[in-house]
């Protein structure tokens, strides 16, 4: 209950600390006002960077990410949370080591994040206004037209890295983000101006598909979303284009490539957080086992997972390209198998996958003339014109 009228300092003070006692590592308060960075945003919608993710580009959308205010009427300041999730023993090879076991984003790893950290902002908010002061607005995670990477360094959370990710100099960029667009005017903190990046560019060196592109005249950090591997394998609900399949090696869900390259990660902390530990068989699986998944197992097992929001099809898809790159004959009874899935998405990329290991040198003959029978086979019953166009490339017609 609300006792005393407190400063703008107190207030603030309060509730950083209660957002602390929450479990969050770290918090800090901003003014809210018009993005610096609206114009390239729209910008970079205007160009088609955003590929296929229509809720991003539409007019009402970006009118809200270039002003908080107008997603939040009245909002003035905003409560700005990480979390990290950082897996402990983290080992960076372990997996890219074994082309035969399935990469997943180390965000994905555990439950969603979505939920845990929504809840725990909708509560630090009850409690700002039972406890503090009356107060209205909205918490955001990730869902929210907002652009939240740059509130967070206006709240003194980091920099804006060249590989988009938020980094802060003592803890890495392995965290989640989050926010309460408050009605009140508080106290801030100071912003993070320091852009600590320098001249290193290892990650735009290191994307194996070119999708960092530096940062624009304003000095915001670019990146063309159609050819990332996070985009791709999640975001993209079609078929991956073609000369990208290569390039995504074993990564079934997300990308932590430039991430792991980055020097600031050396000082990350492995998460306090139990629900952002790995599940068990998902830091490491077998991508042959998974190319068999059904749709009750695949309900099963990423039940309250991000891994989830891509739905069968669209993870036996990362699947079947990984097993096309490894390139192993071992992998060509699953594909063919796959070949008669249900879903045309997985259909259409087992073809391309069964066609990279049959034309590989040293494949075996037998193995080449198995592929072949499996891919006219499917080629003489398949309805959907893409995937015949797949099996025919497959097979080089």
């Amino acid at each position: 209950m609300q006792t005393a009228v407190l400063s703008p300092a107190d207030v603030s003070a309060r509730i950083r600390g209660r957002a602390l006692e929450m479990g969050f590592d770290r918090v800090g308060i901003a003014p809210v006002h018009p993005s610096a960075h609206g114009d390239a945003y729209a910008r970079w919608v205007a160009l088609g960077m955003h590929g296929e993710m229509g809720y991003l580009s539409r007019e009402d959308a970006v009118a809200k990410r270039q002003d908080p205010a107008i997603l939040v009427p009245g909002a003035r300041s905003a409560v700005v949370v990480a979390l990290e999730y950082a897996p402990p023993g983290d080992d960076p090879t372990a997996a890219t080591d074994d082309p035969s076991r399935a990469i997943v984003a180390r965000y994905a790893r555990g439950d969603d994040y979505h939920e845990l950290m929504k809840e725990r902002l909708i509560a630090l908010q009850e409690w700002i206004a039972a406890e503090l002061l009356p107060v209205g607005g909205r918490a955001y995670v990730d869902t929210g037209a907002v652009l939240e990477r740059e509130l967070a360094s206006r709240a003194g959370l980091g920099w804006h890295g060249r590989n988009t990710m938020l980094i802060h100099p003592r803890r890495g960029s392995y965290f989640f983000i989050g926010e309460v667009l408050l009605d009140v005017e508080l106290d801030y903190d100071e912003p993070f101006a320091r852009d600590h990046c320098g001249t290193c560019r290892r990650c735009l060196d290191a994307c194996p598909t070119g999708a960092l592109l530096g940062r624009d005249p304003t000095g915001a950090p670019v990146m063309d979303a159609r050819r990332c591997i996070s985009y791709l394998t999640i975001e993209l609900k079609g078929p991956i284009p073609r000369e990208l399949r290569p390039m995504i090696g074993n990564r079934v869900y997300g990308c932590d490539i430039c991430q792991e390259v980055c020097p600031w990660n050396s000082f990350a902390e492995p998460t306090n957080e139990p629900a952002f530990l790995a599940r068990e068989g998902l830091d490491g699986a077998s991508l042959i086992e998974w190319m068999g998944m059904t749709q009750e197992t695949f309900s099963r097992r990423f039940k309250d997972s991000p891994i989830k929001r891509t739905k069968r099809r669209g993870l036996l898809r990362n699947v079947a390209v990984a097993l096309g790159n490894w390139g192993a004959p071992e992998a060509v009874p699953a594909l063919a198998v796959a070949l008669n899935d249900e879903e045309p998405l997985v259909r259409g990329h087992a073809a391309w996958a069964l066609g990279v290991i049959a034309s590989g040198a040293g494949c075996p003959s037998g193995v080449v003339e198995s592929v072949a029978g499996a891919l006219l086979l499917q080629l003489a019953s398949e309805p959907e014109p893409w995937v015949r166009e797949e099996i025919r490339l497959a097979l080089g017609m």
